[in-house]
């Protein structure tokens, strides 16, 4: 893939699944629908990193950084693959709604607050981390908010992210911005602008409504064309509007 350079552009202001209903799903000289989607075989870079090349060499050098000043960033996620976010997806339909007794879409909108619809995640495009602080002990589940607050064992990463990430290029995705809709909060979740924003630009030429509604997993049977609609706004578009 050759090397983009990372240039901010406009937001665009109307989406793909607003098309007409015989426009194609997708079309970009660029991207692969199913590299967009998380289905195609990409090069992925370092052992335990999994990330495209221009996005390794990036977070290698932001993490010898991060060490110099007393912090050791570990990688928790990084690429995801569209079957792997179905798996994610499925086992935590079945939990809410058979083990928990919940009304499916109200399982549905359970899930949303974290994780993504198979074939939405900003995982599938080799751009995007989560991360801790590996040089500190920390019990039970790492990736919660509390733990990168005051007091939190992963309090000190964050302050040096909060000043340092966006110098090697990685910004955080679900901000604490109280307006932001769409998914909660993860102080966790930096992406590699340079190529996961003309990445979104492309995926924003998919029709994501059409695309969803062609997928075969738990739950998609109860998607509307308007919940969908709503959270292509508010999921997939509510993020840190540096990376839009």
């Amino acid at each position: 893939m050759k090397r983009r350079t990372f240039i901010k552009k406009a937001s665009i202001t109307s989406l793909a699944c607003a098309l007409p209903p015989m426009v194609p799903v997708y079309s970009d000289p660029d991207y692969s629908l199913d590299e967009l989607i998380g289905k195609a075989d990409i090069d992925l870079y370092g052992e335990g990193i999994n990330l495209r090349e221009e996005a390794y060499h990036a977070f290698v050098a932001m993490k010898k950084a991060a060490l110099k000043a007393g912090f050791d960033i570990q990688m928790v996620s990084s690429y995801r693959d569209y079957f792997r976010q179905e798996s994610i997806w499925e086992r935590k339909f079945l939990r809410y709604t058979e083990d928990d007794g919940m009304q499916p879409m109200d399982a549905i909108e359970k899930i949303i607050e974290y994780s993504t619809i198979p074939g939405t995640s900003r995982h599938h495009w080799g751009t995007d981390i989560d991360i801790i602080d590996g040089s500190v002990k920390s019990s039970g589940d790492v990736l919660v908010p509390q733990k990168f607050e005051a007091g939190g064992p992963f309090e000190g990463l964050k302050h040096w992210l909060d000043e340092n990430s966006e110098e090697f290029g990685f910004y955080l995705v679900y901000t604490d911005e109280p307006k932001r809709p769409g998914f909660k909060y993860e102080p966790w979740h930096y992406s590699y602008a340079p190529i996961s924003i003309p990445m979104l630009e492309a995926y924003r030429r998919i029709n994501i409504v059409k695309m969803l509604l062609s997928q075969d997993f738990l739950g998609c049977d109860y998607f509307t064309t308007g919940f969908l609609r709503s959270y292509i706004q508010d999921n997939i578009l509510g993020i840190n509007p540096e990376l839009l």
